[in-house]
């Protein structure tokens, strides 16, 4: 079965950090383009950065500079280092792999 399973979110304060993990499960991450998302309370799901089968990364404009995206092909796992967390960065984190699938979720709470 194909599934994206996520980890390491919680709880922190304003300026702390966070590592996200995703495990992808039924099939190899190598050739993919994986991704995390993000969606807030009473908001729409957006990208938060992607990162291409050759290593080629993009970030949104506003986590750029304190986010950084990898990848562990030999791990199939996905990452997501999370540095100088501000309170809207509060969100549930999703991870997406270019066949479609999304895991079901890690909740991230930035408190001051």
């Amino acid at each position: 079965q194909v599934q994206l399973v996520e980890s390491g979110g919680g709880s922190v304060q304003a300026g702390g950090s966070l590592k996200l993990s995703c495990v992808a499960y039924g099939y190899t991450i190598s050739w993919c383009e994986m991704a995390w998302y993000r969606q807030a309370p009473g908001k729409a799901r957006e990208s938060v950065s992607s990162i291409a089968s050759d290593g080629t990364t993009r970030y949104a404009d506003s986590v750029k500079g304190r986010f950084t995206i990898s990848r562990y092909n030999d791990k199939n796992t996905l990452y997501l280092q999370m540095n100088s967390l501000k309170t809207e960065d509060t969100a549930v984190y999703y991870c997406w792999a270019c066949s479609g699938v999304w895991g079901r979720g890690t909740q991230v709470t930035v408190s001051t």
